[in-house]
Parts: C-alpha cells; sequence; structure tokens
C-alpha cells in the first residue's frame, strides 16, 4: 500500500504549530490548544464543504471565501457568540501571517483573509455564576463515597476556591500544591505566567486525600496530575464540562434558570470573582488572584450583580433607601447639603 504523500497544508500546520507559534511566537500551551482546536473546526468544514478527505486538502483550500464561510457556519450552525467567532478567526489570522512569511507567493490570498474583519458587539457582562444557594446544592449532591465522586467533589471546591481557569486546575501536579500553612496551589497562566493563589485549610485536606488514592506510574510521584480519569490519564475540559452536567441538579442544568445563565466549567471561576467582590475584596487583588491582564475584565463582574449595585446604591443616596416619612425625600436648603456630601 502506497504512504499518501503529506499535502502543503498539512506541511505548513505542522511547522505552524511545531515551530511558529511555541518557538518563533513563544505562545503558551493553553493558546496552541485554543488554536488546535480552531483548526480541527475549520478543516472538518473545509472536507464537508469540499466534499474531500481531510487528508487531501490543500493551502489552495485556505481561501478567504471558505473561511467566510466557516465563520457563518460557526455562528449559525454551531451557535457560537461573537467572542468564540473571533476567537477562532484570530487564529486563522495569525496562520494567515505566517503563510505569508513562508510562502510569499501565497501572499495575496492571505491577505485578503487578513481583511475578514473582527465583529464589534456589546460586550457580555457575565451572568453566569451560582449563588451561594446552588454551589451548595451542587455540592451536596456529589456522592463522596465513591472514589470518582471524592475526586469530583475536591475537583470543584478547589475551582472555586481559586477561581482558576478549568485548564490550570487540570494541569496542576501534585509539586503544585503546599499541603503545610500557609496551604496554597501554584498557576499555570495564560502567557505562561505563574502566580500563587491560596487555598483553604479544608480544601488542602481534600486534595492531600485525593494524592494519597491515586496511583503514580511515574518515577517521581511529584510529576503526578491531580485530576484524573479512571484509566489514569489527567482530566480534559470536555471532561469536566461532562461532570459539571452531570453533577448540577436537573432544575439548573435544563430548568427555567437555563434560560438566563448558560453554565459551565468557566462559571465556576466567574463564582468566585462574584463571592470575593461581595466579600468586599479590592478590585485589584481579585484581579492579582484570577491571573487578570487588566482591571477592566474584573470590574465586569461588579456589573453583574444585583446586590453589589444594590449596596453601591445605599452607600451613595441613603436617605433615599431610607424611605423617609411621607414617601419622598423634603430637599430644603439643609438637606440638599446633606444630601450632596452623601455623593
Amino acid at each position: 500500500m502506497r504512504h499518501r504523500v503529506p499535502t502543503g497544508l498539512a506541511r505548513a500546520l505542522h511547522r505552524f504549530f511545531q515551530e511558529y507559534l511555541p518557538v518563533q511566537r513563544g505562545m503558551s500551551l493553553h493558546t496552541l490548544r485554543s488554536y488546535r482546536d480552531a483548526f480541527l473546526l475549520l478543516l472538518r468544514y473545509m472536507a464537508q464543504d469540499t466534499q474531500r478527505r481531510i487528508e487531501a486538502l490543500e493551502l489552495d483550500d485556505f481561501t478567504a471565501e471558505s473561511v467566510t464561510r466557516f465563520l457563518r457556519h460557526l455562528e449559525t450552525q454551531r451557535q457560537n457568540g461573537i467572542a468564540t467567532r473571533n476567537a477562532r478567526l484570530a487564529a486563522l489570522h495569525t496562520f494567515a501571517r505566517f503563510l505569508i512569511a513562508s510562502c510569499p507567493e501565497r501572499t495575496l490570498n492571505c491577505q485578503r483573509v487578513l481583511c475578514i474583519p473582527f465583529k464589534r458587539g456589546a460586550q457580555r457582562v457575565p451572568i453566569d455564576y451560582l449563588e451561594s444557594n446552588e454551589v451548595e446544592t451542587l455540592l451536596g449532591g456529589i456522592n463522596q463515597k465513591t472514589p470518582a465522586g471524592r475526586r469530583d467533589y475536591t475537583l470543584f471546591v478547589l475551582m472555586f476556591n481559586t477561581g482558576a481557569r478549568v485548564q490550570e486546575i487540570l494541569n496542576l501536579k501534585v509539586r503544585d500544591v503546599r499541603f503545610d500553612p500557609p496551604s496554597q496551589v501554584r498557576l499555570l497562566g495564560k502567557g505562561n505566567k505563574v502566580r500563587l493563589c491560596p487555598i483553604w485549610s479544608r480544601t488542602a485536606k481534600l486534595v492531600e486525600q485525593l494524592v494519597a488514592s491515586i496511583s503514580s506510574s511515574n518515577e517521581n510521584p511529584a510529576d503526578t496530575y491531580l485530576f484524573q480519569n479512571r484509566r489514569g490519564e489527567p482530566l480534559t475540559r470536555f471532561g469536566v464540562r461532562y461532570l459539571l452536567r452531570k453533577h448540577l441538579p436537573k432544575r439548573l442544568a435544563d430548568g427555567p434558570s437555563s434560560l438566563k445563565k448558560r453554565l459551565h466549567p468557566h462559571s465556576l471561576r466567574h463564582t468566585t470573582a462574584v463571592f470575593l467582590l461581595k466579600s468586599g475584596v479590592d478590585v485589584a487583588t481579585i484581579s492579582e488572584w484570577l491571573g487578570h491582564t487588566t482591571l477592566d475584565t474584573t470590574i465586569r463582574y461588579a456589573r453583574a450583580d444585583m446586590d453589589l449595585k444594590r449596596q453601591a446604591l445605599s452607600q451613595v443616596f441613603p436617605e433615599i433607601l431610607g424611605a423617609p416619612k411621607g414617601g419622598r425625600l423634603r430637599l430644603d436648603g439643609t438637606e440638599i447639603i446633606t444630601w450632596l456630601k452623601h455623593l
């Protein structure tokens, strides 16, 4: 049987992911996986669009027209939002720039791909977080009598405790956890930035019990991943999504509340951010805690929670919220001065 010769597209993608992104651009593993997911979707779509097998696709198939149709497919068929659509397009733009540098003869075609604009949309306030009673319901519904249940319970408690991104939690190894007080975990975030996050003593005990129960095939047990599936392999983001859907009560996963909330693993991170704000932790500390690059990202959570808005309103207009006699505020000269001082 004759082996198929790799196509130009296959060779370009190999150099793109093996050399250009990690070596020349120094992109993090998280970004590499995001770009990988974008191209997996693109290749599957292009194969269906051209009625050819994926391994038969060529660089000539990577055109502005095919990319435009792919983006439309993401929005209409996969129901992706503007942010996801733009993230996929960013990966394709990076690939187009790589092709211009490595294959100058394709400059015109790649420039047309680069001309495909990002969509502008209103910044979505993150409302997909759990209230305190919903957190209790989620954790309380996990059967901790089984090894899988204890793993799942520890996973979600650690995610609530740290507010870490899903992949940051899944990348944790035994050596990344300090069990002695003050207990903490070492997280590797976007851009390969390392940050330390404190954890409750109760969380540290749960993780320590989990470590004692898992088996390690590594010569150095400290290199063992904390969260593994039943085959001893590291859990994936899709696995965490499945576990969340499994343990969420049906009324939260599929009930009327799901019309307002799209609960997913990242919702646990949103939940931690909102709870920290409610507890009075300043925005700068929360931003450092969550590994945000700018304060603007953190401030979004303040817009999401109605309790925080009511608290802010009560600090600005205490007399009005105090319901003065007569049901209205009398603004004579003295009361105007008092009212203005509270602004």
